[in-house]
């Protein structure tokens, strides 16, 4: 899947394994990912992807879908016009910024 910025960016979903516990995250395939979109419980990766950029402008470099505690979060890696890659979370149903912070 992939979507137009200044120019073309790669929107996928990857696993997110680095040092979380796992009975506090879960990784989401894509399949679930997909009837998640369909029956509305989560936005689709175009509409995150809005959201993200109108937050911090930039090239999206990965997006990941992960349940925490309940609910369903987005991680969006964007690089911005410095060379900064910024990680957002969003809640994945509403789009509203849980976090916003430099990526290591």
């Amino acid at each position: 899947m992939t979507i137009k910025s200044t120019g073309m960016a790669l929107l996928a979903i990857s696993v997110f394994a680095g040092g979380i516990n796992p009975a506090l995250a879960d990784d989401v395939g894509h399949m679930q990912v997909r009837k998640l979109q369909a029956s509305g419980e989560i936005l689709s990766f175009e509409r995150i992807a809005e959201l993200a950029r109108a937050i911090k402008p930039g090239d999206i470099l990965e997006t990941e879908l992960e349940k925490r505690q309940g609910r369903y979060i987005y991680e969006v890696e964007i690089l911005d016009a410095r060379g900064v890659v910024w990680e957002l979370k969003l809640n994945a149903k509403t789009g509203e910024l849980i976090k916003l912070e430099i990526d290591d």
